[in-house]
């Protein structure tokens, strides 16, 4: 590398934060590569690094002069990263090659158009690009029972309104790729039921064999939550008892589902070697990096459907992508064609005429968006928040918050110790209005009281410890604290420290060690031996071993054995648990797939990049019941005012001249 050009640059990149030490490393090896290449190739290869880091599937040219004017970067760096766009300066390089160059095969990085991709990404967004686009011009045979079958599911029509369940489910038997949105308590688990009935009921009229269907999940957490979901869903399901039979209520995390391999990034199941199912159904699908899509869609047989459900408002994967919100991008306004909408009124009876548009695409009619909440109704306080998070304006926000309300409460300050107590001990009571139920939020000391006053003798068998422990684990769920960051005083490390002091001197716990009984953990990195997925919760209790003797085990609820639909408690030593952290307190990222009773979410005293409008929201959704936020008005108003976008190439390749 050019010593003298390159270096005080990079030096000052990283000095600013602007690039990590791996950006720079991989921008030498670029150099190393070819050290004939123009100065902007290293440049731009760190550029791209960091963007990926950032969740961007890529680099947008396009938009670079924005980018370079937020993060204040050099006049040297525009000028290099400029010059990229002329194809004279870079195309005889291996370093970087189009779609056609003859270069394609082995360069690091790609220029496709205006956006600049590690090639690893660029083949993934392909990938998944043609995988879907394949299933949406596959058109499968339309049973003629379907508007009965749908009536049958659905038997409260409104000739005002469109059911948008019915909807749903209507386009997803119409379609072998299907995506269902829509905000908290819009009912995607009861519409993805219904769906699974709806499909094998028509299935069961022209074939023995019922559908395979395979449910899964992008956590532990998710994936439980959506098991005891459908369970109930099943039950109440109105179809004939051979068909509510076949429907499973069994969810897979997407690593199980695969066959994740703890000595690679491949998975079990491939191209090579499909996975033995006919539908899948993919809950909290705005978790899902483009990566991990691409692996589902690879393992997918070309003749299975693939649903999608989540909330397109949510905070996007932890790793590179927005595959959710690529795909949801025109979900609000549907742009349903004019076939579709004709379809529809013959068929389920909705007429969607409102949402038919002129420039409608063909991913567009296998959208559908869920826009009625069932579980918050015009005066719930959370319902309306999310609502007005979504729109994006503040002042209406903060005035909301500071309206008594019986599910929303906001403590307008900066967390301090007595401040901090009062929420996790209590759930923050005298700052939420009256409700006519009578019920109050709870706060961490209530799981404590409960593990202790339901405690088993010590001669009690087995199941009687198991119940115990899930007794536990239900009533610690009932409250989540909630937090942006990960490192900081306002972040999960700082704020785990506080609360364990808080509850120390509460008397509520023991202190003085790492292991004590009631200590929340999270499992950070999967642990295929011990059965444990990242995400996962346990609670370190003390039980019996065979001779009676207590011990200090850590209690999980996991996903029963194969073809057993429900859920068990796994007790494992302490000891054998690797990568995990105390979780009073989580980041929002880290909570997406869990509903708690009662979500409070403490924001920063300063200014981050990571307080966003979707991470505002994000944490408002995770409340069943009730919400606290902890955190100054300024901060309340920078989030809203900070939307995040990430660069991504996916939505053009299905609609390369239409408007978002």
């Amino acid at each position: 590398m050019r010593h003298d050009a390159t270096h005080a640059l990079f030096e000052q990149a990283l000095e600013r934060g602007q690039l990590r030490a791996l950006d720079v490393a991989f921008a030498r090896f670029l150099a190393e590569q070819d050290p004939d290449a123009p100065l902007a190739l290293p440049l731009l290869g760190a550029l791209v690094s960091r963007q990926q880091a950032d969740g961007h599937l890529c680099l947008d040219l396009s938009a670079w002069e924005a980018l370079a004017d937020d993060a204040a970067w050099p006049v040297s760096w525009r000028t290099a990263i400029g010059s990229v766009t002329a194809q004279s300066q870079v195309g005889s390089s291996p370093l970087l090659a189009t779609p056609d160059s003859v270069a394609h095969a082995g360069s690091p990085l790609v220029l496709d158009g205006t956006r600049v991709y590690l090639r690893r990404y660029w083949d993934h967004e392909q990938r998944v690009a043609q995988a879907i686009t394949q299933r949406l011009v596959s058109a499968p045979t339309l049973p003629a029972q379907l508007p009965e079958q749908l009536a049958r599911l659905f038997p409260h029509a409104s000739p005002d309104a469109p059911d948008w369940q019915r909807v749903a489910c209507a386009l997803a038997v119409r379609g072998a790729f299907t995506v269902i949105t829509g905000g908290p308590g819009t009912g995607k688990t009861t519409t993805v039921v219904r769906l699974l009935g709806l499909l094998q009921t028509l299935h069961r009229g022209e074939q023995p064999r019922p559908l395979r269907i395979r449910l899964a999940a992008p956590t532990g957490k998710a994936a439980a939550r959506l098991q005891a979901s459908i369970s109930t869903q099943i039950a109440q399901l109105d179809v004939d008892d051979e068909v509510r039979a076949t429907i499973p209520s069994r969810v897979d995390t997407l690593h199980r589902l695969l066959g994740a391999r703890s000595d690679t990034r491949r998975f079990r199941h491939d191209r090579a070697n499909p996975l033995h199912v006919d539908v899948l159904v993919i809950d909290e699908a705005s978790m899902i990096d483009l990566e991990m899509m691409s692996a589902v869609l690879d393992a997918l047989p070309d003749d299975a459907r693939l649903v999608l459900l989540g909330d397109k408002d949510q905070l996007s994967s932890v790793e590179a992508g927005a595959v959710l919100g690529d795909l949801c991008r025109r979900a609000d306004a549907a742009h349903y064609s004019e076939g579709t909408a004709n379809w529809l009124r013959a068929t389920s009876g909705d007429r969607v005429d409102a949402w038919v548009r002129d420039d409608a695409l063909p991913l567009d009619q296998h959208v559908a968006m869920l826009r009625h909440s069932h579980r918050f109704g015009a005066n719930s306080g959370i319902g309306q928040l999310a609502q007005r998070i979504n729109e994006g304006d503040a002042a209406r926000v903060r005035r909301l918050l500071s309206e008594p309300h019986g599910d929303i409460a906001w403590i307008d300050a900066t967390a301090n110790t007595a401040r901090l107590a009062e929420l996790v001990l209590d759930g923050g009571r005298p700052h939420f209005a009256t409700r006519d139920d009578g019920a109050e939020p709870q706060g961490y000391r209530h799981y404590l009281q409960w593990l202790r006053e339901h405690r088993p003798h010590a001669q009690a068998d087995g199941p009687t410890h198991e119940a115990w422990a899930r007794g536990v684990l239900q009533a610690f769920g009932n409250f989540q604290l909630l937090c942006a960051l990960r490192q900081g005083p306002f972040g999960a490390e700082g704020l785990n420290r506080q609360i364990t002091a808080i509850l120390q001197q509460a008397n509520l716990i023991e202190s003085g060690q790492e292991w004590y009984e009631g200590r929340p953990v999270l499992v950070t990195r999967n642990d295929y031996s011990l059965g444990l997925m990242n995400g996962d919760i346990g609670i370190a209790l003390r039980v019996p071993d065979e001779q009676g003797r207590l011990h200090l085990r850590v209690a999980f609820e996991v996903a029963g054995e194969a073809g057993d639909d429900a859920t068990r408690i796994r007790f494992v030593l302490p000891s054998r648990l690797g990568e995990r952290e105390t979780v009073y307190a989580m980041t929002v990222h880290k909570s997406q797939g869990s509903e708690f009773d009662h979500a409070a979410l403490v924001l920063p005293d300063a200014a981050s990049a990571v307080l966003t409008r979707e991470l505002l929201y994000t944490g408002v959704t995770r409340a069943r019941r009730w919400f606290s936020l902890m955190g100054s008005g300024e901060r309340v108003t920078a989030a809203i005012e900070q939307s995040t976008r990430r660069h991504s190439g996916l939505w053009p390749r299905f609609a390369p001249h239409a408007s978002p």
